[in-house]
């Protein structure tokens, strides 16, 4: 009678459990929705609503500098990373001013300035190599698009699943391209223009003789000089602080604008001893739609044709960007808490709004907001300051451009490349965690010999075997007691179930009962919070095993909601075994008084 009164129980609860769900998922997902237009949630997509108020005449002057001198960085930055992408050196003008303007009213982090980054450079030189300027444009409205896909079904956690392992691993291999694809023009050398890797240095080893003289002496002292003043920034006492610190600072534009002075005094003859950049399109971008269709080499592409030919960039990119501007908005928190879904919806933004002024894809740069941060940025409206200096220099400063040499805007690359390169990281991975060297590894190599879109998606599958090889080998501990001369093996897995580790579970329990031969074998479920229709089946498969010897099982400390679950795959097998006595010896006491009173069968 009391069995059957516990039974009629158990499916009353399981079947208001079953009622109740319901509402629950239906006010779950109003709610969800509900709050995503509040006044809160206004604030927070709006970030120029909290600073605005408050914003003084100090802001905009400390806003001003740091502007004009982010700007004085990115111009020369900007035209040598259209180069990296095999574009015109307008481009890395137009991709140069959208994103300030934007960021600036939208961004959470007062460091970063949105622009062209060398990884992005590097990332549309296939779109560009095959469907021209048109491939790079295109990209841009198609990264920001799924980035405002992403923040808009608040995705900001995804970031999560790819670890600082795998993301350095891929800023290193992506630095390592860059700074190869560039030593080409840091020494003169013309032929090839696959900027891969491998065909790099296959190139350079081919054409070694074709290096040039004067351009490889004025690429190797930049690069030199560079080198000296990232060193040395900041060094010094009193006056000369402040002056090395300005001076590290303007460094790229100082260098530029140095080499464009010495090509045109050598130039004055009209005998050019460098190679230059060469003409460079003056006049602002033409504000238009960005291409659905192009012909480019003599064929027609529509735009299913052009979705077909980026291939996978159409992912890695808006990846790689959202990597990026959270990482590095990490870096310059100092503390706070970093919006992903916020830096993903001001990225998207940025891109959809660049892709109509000619822009290819836009990120974060670490280097520029380094640069900003150190000039004593108050605010992300210093962006702005940053966007009419390069608009100032493309309607009035391209004709001067023209005289910049290829070997100096290398120069200014690789030197940027080389600080890139996160050498501390991979020497905290190696003191603190060795393993995560393995993941490192494995996407650098993957990177540098397959290609960034395919590398990083290996680097992220290899760093996420981990945490699947310890969800399917979690720890269980055991130990033997002896209660009224019956020996009991008490079981106890440390970690929910599932089906990647239930045959490791039954495998081990077998193991344990085989060398401790215990009369009851007793599960302790306390730390147990999930399990799956494979590890019902196993723990049943357990049950049965045990009976064949001889032996009982029991289950203890078990979670209602599991003990539901059970209860839906074979109630009358399991009901009986549950136990919730609160120590191991009562429980199994208890359970042999109740086999002796009402000796009934537990079937198999």
């Amino acid at each position: 009678m009391e069995e059957n009164a516990t039974s009629e129980v158990v499916q009353r609860s399981e079947s208001l459990d079953c009622l109740e769900d319901s509402p629950r998922i239906r006010d779950a997902i109003y709610g969800y929705f509900r709050n995503i237009w509040t006044k809160d949630s206004l604030y927070r997509r709006l970030p120029v609503l909290q600073w605005a108020p408050s914003y003084g005449m100090k802001d905009f002057f400390s806003d001003f500098i740091a502007g004009i001198t982010v700007g004085l960085t990115s111009i020369p930055q900007s035209i040598a990373y259209a180069t990296v992408a095999n574009l015109e050196p307008q481009y890395g003008l137009y991709s140069n001013f959208m994103g300030s303007f934007i960021y600036a009213f939208l961004g959470t982090v007062k460091e970063i300035t949105v622009a062209p980054t060398a990884v992005m450079a590097l990332m549309v030189q296939q779109p560009v190599k095959d469907l021209g300027a048109a491939g790079a444009v295109l990209s841009s409205l198609l990264s920001g698009c799924i980035m405002l896909l992403l923040g808009g079904l608040n995705f900001g956690f995804v970031v999560q699943f790819i670890s600082m392992p795998v993301i350095t691993g891929f800023i290193t291999a992506a630095a390592i391209t860059i700074i190869s694809s560039q030593l080409k023009s840091l020494i003169g050398i013309t032929s090839g223009k696959s900027s891969e890797f491998i065909d790099t240095w296959v190139n350079l080893y081919e054409n070694i003789g074709e290096i040039r003289l004067w351009d490889c002496t004025l690429g190797v002292t930049s690069l030199i000089i560079l080198i000296i003043l990232t060193v040395s920034k900041g060094r010094g006492k009193g006056k000369w602080k402040t002056i090395t610190k300005y001076v590290c600072l303007l460094r790229n534009a100082m260098i530029v604008i140095s080499g464009g002075v010495i090509a045109y005094i050598c130039s004055s003859q009209e005998i050019y001893p460098f190679k230059l950049t060469g003409k460079v399109a003056s006049g602002l971008p033409s504000v238009q739609l960005p291409p659905f269709h192009v012909i480019y080499e003599d064929r027609h592409y529509n735009f299913s044709e052009m979705l077909h030919t980026l291939g996978t960039s159409v992912i890695s990119i808006p990846l790689i960007s959202i990597l990026e501007i959270v990482s590095i908005g990490k870096a310059f928190s100092r503390g706070k808490l970093v919006d992903a879904t916020q830096e993903m919806l001001a990225l998207g933004c940025c891109n959809v709004a660049g892709s109509f002024v000619s822009s290819i894809p836009t990120t974060a740069s670490f280097a520029r907001s380094a640069i900003n941060s150190s000039s004593g940025v108050a605010t992300t409206f210093g962006g702005v300051f940053t966007g009419l200096l390069v608009l100032l220099a493309l309607g009035l400063l391209t004709d001067y451009f023209f005289y910049i040499p290829k070997s100096t805007l290398a120069a200014v690359i690789i030197a940027a490349m080389i600080f890139i390169i996160e050498y501390r990281a991979v020497a905290e991975m190696w003191r603190t965690k060795r393993l995560d060297i393995l993941p490192f590894m494995v996407t650098v190599v993957a990177c540098l010999f397959i290609g960034l879109e395919i590398g990083i998606i290996i680097g992220i599958a290899v760093n996420l075997c981990f945490p699947l090889y310890l969800a399917s080998r979690p720890r269980i501990t055991h130990r033997l007691i002896n209660v009224d001369n019956t020996a009991v093996l008490i079981v106890r897995p440390d970690s929910d179930l599932a089906f990647s580790s239930a045959e490791y579970f039954r495998e081990k329990i077998l193991k344990l009962a085989t060398c401790k031969v215990p009369d009851v074998i007793l599960i302790d479920g306390e730390w147990v919070k999930f399990v799956d229709s494979t590890v019902v089946r196993n723990l049943s498969s357990i049950i049965s095993d045990f009976r064949l010897q001889g032996r009982q099982v029991l289950l203890w400390r078990w979670h209602r909601n599991i003990r539901s679950t059970l209860y839906r795959f074979k109630k009358q097998k399991f009901m009986p075994l549950f136990r919730n006595d609160e120590c191991a010896e009562q429980a199994v006491s208890n359970w042999k008084k109740g086999c002796e009173n009402e000796s009934f069968e537990i079937p198999v």
